[in-house]
Formats: structure tokens, C-alpha cells, sequence
């Protein structure tokens, strides 16, 4: 008996951590008439299908040598005759230095997304194409030389160019949204692109979840969806949610649409525009492709 007891409470456990993963909190059985049932707590311990992302956050960087070793290194052969100049951004970071980066980046029109505060793929291309103009390496990384000159042609950013409040560019679609029905969503310019076979129908602003509730990257698929669902752990309205992942959910809402970036979810993808996603809610089918990515 003392043995059955201590699995049960081990099961127990296992099951609320399960649960407590997911962020946006529907733990109960769908609603009545909805497409399908919510996952179970076994489905939620579940890892999602995904692919490696092309913007991926670099390891810790080694240490630096010491100078015996610096010296043997420069006289060997195959050392390099300059010393490398050590980024001061580089693709994969995430900070508030590289929003102010994309900032200035956009003044000088050499990006027009909006600031997200992550150097992907569009931030490296910038950087590149204004070394390039400016008699900088074109590395697409931002040495100490490019920050300065960046800075000397740009003026500080404001707040509402730093978070603004305007409509995103659309990203170039992933490889997984070019095939049937997809809510193709990239983190880098924080949009939703309703996507059948390759076409882009409708679009969105969206927003994720903070550093400690993070919206999970990878390619899923809509498990049900709720026209009028309120979160069962933070108790908060989730209008026409969608659900793809562990309990997050592509779904409206109204801090979003009132605050904009200043704030986050709980790691279900936000939409401020509801006449949008009323929209988008009646062509989604349970089943449809969702690709979240950087």
C-alpha cells in the first residue's frame, strides 16, 4: 500500500507539471460542438514536431587564450595576418541594443520591419547593405566601427520607434508554409500570414509570450478550436482561439490591441485585430498546418 501510494503521488505530480506547461491554460474538455477534445495531460508532455531554425541563438563563446597561446598562434602558418575584431552585435543576439540597432537601421531605410530586439536573417542583411555603402566590412555583423557610424548618421530612437504601433511587414514565409493550408507566423517581424498553397490570403500583427513564457518554435497543427474560450489558469477572455500547441493558441487580444508591444502573453500568439481574425477563424480547419519561426 505505502508503494501504490508513492506512485500515485508520483504520477500526480508529473501530471500538474505537464498541465502547468500549458501556457495559455486550457486544461478542461473543449467546449461543446468543438472540433475536437483538449489534449490530455500524456499529449502535453509531448515534444512538438520542428525543424532547426536558420536564426539560431550562438553557444557561449570559448575563452580567450592566453597570451603564450596567442603567440604561438600568430606564428604559425595558417593564422590570420589581422586580428579579428570581436562583434559588438552579431545574427542570433537578443537585447535591447539590437532593437535600438533595427531602429536606426529603419530611419536610414535599410529596414522597414518594426524593432523586435532579435538579429535574424533581415537585421544581418541590413547591417550588410550599409557596410557596404559606408566603406565598412560587409560582414553583416556589427563590429565597434559600424556601431559608431551607425550612430553618427542616425539620431537616438524614440519609444514609439523603438515598440511602434503600426502594422508589421510581412517576412518572407518558411519552407514549411510554401505547401497547403498554413498560419505561417514568424517571431522576427511578429506577423501571421494565412498562407494556402504558397499564397498569401490575409495578415496580421501578432505578439508572443514573455522570456518566462516563451511561444513554442516548430511546424503543428490546429487541434481544435473555441470562437469564446476564458483561460482556465489565468482566467483571462480568449476569443476565437485556436489551439496548436500544449494549450497555446492563436487568439485575440484586447491588452494587445490597448498596449501593443508593451506587454507579452503567456506564450499563446496574440492578435490585435479582431475583424481579422473573425475572419481568419471561419477559414481555419481543425487540422490546418501552423508553423511558428525566427
Amino acid at each position: 500500500m505505502h508503494r501504490q501510494r508513492v506512485i500515485i503521488r508520483t504520477l500526480g505530480v508529473a501530471t500538474a507539471v505537464a498541465l502547468a506547461a500549458t501556457a495559455c491554460g486550457p486544461q478542461k474538455a473543449g467546449p461543446a460542438g468543438s472540433a475536437s477534445s483538449v489534449p490530455s495531460a500524456s499529449a502535453a508532455g509531448s515534444t512538438p514536431e520542428s525543424s532547426p531554425s536558420t536564426d539560431n541563438k550562438p553557444s557561449e563563446a570559448p575563452p580567450s587564450p592566453s597570451p603564450s597561446q596567442s603567440q604561438s598562434q600568430s606564428a604559425s602558418p595558417s593564422a590570420s595576418p589581422s586580428p579579428t575584431v570581436k562583434a559588438v552585435m552579431a545574427n542570433g543576439d537578443e537585447s535591447e541594443q539590437v532593437r535600438e540597432l533595427q531602429a536606426r537601421l529603419k530611419q536610414l531605410k535599410y529596414m522597414t520591419v518594426a524593432p523586435t530586439g532579435f538579429y535574424g536573417s533581415k537585421t544581418t542583411a541590413a547591417v550588410k547593405a550599409f557596410q557596404g555603402k559606408n566603406g565598412l566590412t560587409a560582414s553583416g555583423a556589427v563590429d565597434e566601427a559600424t556601431w559608431k557610424k551607425i550612430q553618427s548618421v542616425s539620431k537616438k530612437p524614440t519609444a514609439d520607434e523603438l515598440r511602434p504601433p503600426t502594422v508589421n511587414e510581412v517576412d518572407a514565409p518558411d519552407p514549411r508554409c510554401m505547401t497547403g493550408r498554413v498560419m505561417c507566423i514568424s517571431k522576427e517581424s511578429r506577423t501571421l500570414a494565412w498562407m494556402i498553397d504558397g499564397k498569401i490570403i490575409s495578415t496580421m500583427d501578432v505578439r508572443f509570450g514573455s522570456e518566462n513564457t516563451p511561444t513554442r518554435e516548430g511546424q503543428f497543427k490546429v487541434e481544435w478550436k473555441a470562437k469564446d474560450w476564458t483561460s482556465t489558469i489565468y482566467h483571462t477572455p480568449m476569443p476565437y482561439s485556436m489551439f496548436f500547441s500544449q494549450g497555446q493558441a492563436v487568439h485575440y487580444s484586447a491588452d494587445f490591441a490597448a498596449r501593443g508591444y508593451a506587454g507579452a502573453s503567456h506564450g499563446c500568439v496574440n492578435v490585435r485585430d479582431k475583424g481579422k481574425l473573425a475572419a481568419l477563424f471561419d477559414q481555419v480547419q481543425v487540422g490546418d498546418k501552423v508553423v511558428v519561426y525566427w
